[in-house]
C-alpha cells in the first residue's frame, strides 16, 4: 500500500527521534519516496545527515535554505501538496499540542496547517505526560479533526519508568499505515491492465505512421488507480512523459507489440482500460531502408493491425473491460455501436469537438456509455476524469 506514496516524515523533539532512521528504512523498503522534516528540538536527538543519507533526500529544517543569505524558503504549501501522507513520529507532547491549537511556528507546523493529505501522528513521551489530562484532550481533539493516531506501547520508557507512552515500533508504524490504508482504498487488490499512448507503425527504419495521442489519459488512469490501492501493469507506446510511481512499466511500440503483451495479462487482471490510441492499419510491407525521396507518386499499401479489444472482448470471462471512443461525429452512437461490438463493459466517450479536450491537453470531457447508463463529466483535468471513471468501475461493476 506505501509503493509509490510520497510520505513526509515530520520528526519532533522526542528521545523516540533515533527510532526515525529505522522508520525512513521502513518506508523505502516498502517502495514510498520519503521526505524528512525536522524540528529545531529533533535535531539533538538525530542529524539531518543520517536521516538525508536514508532517505536520499536533503532533510528540510528550516523556513529558509542555506545559505540564508540568497533568500530561498522551503515552501511549506507545496509540501503540504506534495505529500501522500504525512507522518508525525514521534510527535512530542509540545508538539502535538501545537498542532491541537493551530500554532506555527516551524517549518514541520506550518506544513501540517498546509497539508490537504491524511495525518498520521505517534506520540513518544513519558507515562505521566502521556496520561496527563491536556495531552489527552489534544489528542482527542487532533482525532476528532480527522488526524489518525497511532497509538503508543506501554513498556520501559527513558526515564527508567515502565508504562504507556513509548512510541510504536517503526515496523509497527508501517504495518499500521498499510493497514489502515487496505481499509480506505476502494481498489484494494484489484488488477489493473491499462494500456496508453500511441502506436508507431514503421514504414522504414526512420518513418512511422502514428497519431497524435500523448497518453496523458492513459497515465492519469494508471496513477489514480495507484492511489486508490490497485496493482497496475501500464502497457504504453512511446510517450514523453514519466511513468506513474508504483506501476509496472511495458513499453511497446507497434499494435502487433502491445497485442502481445495484453493479450496474456488480461486473464489475470480484474478490470483491463484500454486507453491508447492504437494504430488501425500498418504498412503491409517495412522498407528496410530509407526510402528515398522521388518525383513519382509513393503508394504504401496498408492492412489492419490487431483488434486488441475485440480480442479481448472474445476471452472475457469475468473481467470488467473499458474501452475508448475517439469520436469526430455521431459520437454516442458510435460509442454504443463500439460497447455492442467489442463486447465490452464500458466505452468512454471523447470528441475532439469539446474545447481542450482530446489529445495533448492536461484536460478532458467525456461520457461514460455503459448499457442503458449514459453519464456525461464536466471539462475537468484528466487526473479528474480518471478518478471519476474507477469510481464509476467500483459502482457498477465491482
Amino acid at each position: 500500500m506505501l509503493r509509490g506514496k510520497r510520505i513526509l516524515l515530520g520528526v519532533t523533539g522526542s528521545i523516540a527521534a533515533y527510532k526515525s532512521a529505522f522508520l525512513v528504512r521502513e518506508f523505502i523498503k516498502a517502495g514510498a519516496e520519503v521526505q524528512v522534516v525536522l524540528t529545531d528540538a529533533a535535531r539533538l536527538f538525530v542529524t539531518p545527515l543520517t536521516l538525508g543519507t536514508l532517505s536520499n533526500r536533503p532533510v528540510l529544517d528550516n523556513f529558509v535554505k542555506e545559505p540564508l543569505h540568497a533568500g530561498v524558503w522551503n515552501n511549506h504549501v507545496e509540501l503540504g501538496l506534495w505529500a501522500d501522507l504525512l507522518v508525525v513520529a514521534p510527535a512530542s507532547a509540545n508538539s502535538l499540542a501545537k498542532m491541537a491549537h493551530g500554532e506555527a511556528d516551524n517549518l514541520l507546523l506550518t506544513t501540517y496547517l498546509s497539508a490537504k493529505c491524511p495525518v498520521y501522528f505517534a506520540p513518544a513521551m513519558d507515562l505521566d505526560m502521556h496520561a496527563h489530562g491536556a495531552n489527552q484532550s489534544n489528542i482527542e481533539t487532533l482525532e476528532k479533526r480527522g488526524d489518525i493516531h497511532i497509538p503508543s506501547r506501554s513498556g520501559e520508557l527513558a526515564s527508567g519508568l515502565e508504562g504507556q507512552g513509548r512510541m510504536a515500533e517503526p515496523e509497527e508504524i508501517r504495518a499500521f499505515i498499510e493497514n489502515d490504508l487496505k481499509g480506505k482504498a476502494p481498489l484494494f487488490e484489484k488488477k489493473i491492465l491499462i494500456t496508453a499512448g500511441p502506436t508507431q507503425e514503421p514504414i522504414d527504419p526512420v518513418r512511422y505512421i502514428g497519431n497524435r495521442s500523448t497518453g496523458k489519459m492513459g497515465y492519469a488512469i494508471a496513477e489514480a488507480a495507484v492511489s486508490m490501492g490497485a496493482e497496475v501493469t501500464l502497457v504504453s507506446g512511446p510517450v514523453a512523459i514519466d511513468p506513474p510511481k508504483g506501476v509496472d512499466l511495458i513499453g511497446v511500440n507497434t499494435a502487433q507489440e502491445m497485442f502481445d503483451a495484453t493479450t496474456p495479462l488480461f486473464d489475470s487482471c480484474d478490470v483491463a482500460i484500454l486507453a491508447a490510441a492504437v494504430a488501425d492499419y500498418r504498412p503491409r510491407e517495412v522498407a528496410t531502408q530509407k526510402l528515398k525521396k522521388t518525383s513519382e507518386e509513393l503508394i504504401i499499401g496498408l492492412e489492419p493491425t490487431p483488434d486488441i479489444l475485440k480480442t479481448l472482448g472474445e476471452k472475457k470471462t469475468n473481467q470488467v473491460l473499458v474501452g475508448f471512443a475517439l469520436e469526430t461525429n455521431n459520437g454516442l452512437e458510435n460509442a454504443k455501436g463500439k460497447l455492442d461490438r467489442k463486447n465490452c463493459d464500458l466505452i468512454v466517450l471523447n470528441t475532439l469537438a469539446d474545447s481542450q479536450a482530446g489529445f495533448g491537453f492536461d484536460t478532458n470531457k467525456v461520457t461514460f456509455v455503459s448499457g442503458n447508463i449514459t453519464e456525461e463529466t464536466e471539462l475537468k483535468t484528466k487526473r479528474e476524469i480518471a478518478v471519476d471513471l474507477l469510481h464509476f468501475i467500483k459502482e457498477y461493476f465491482l
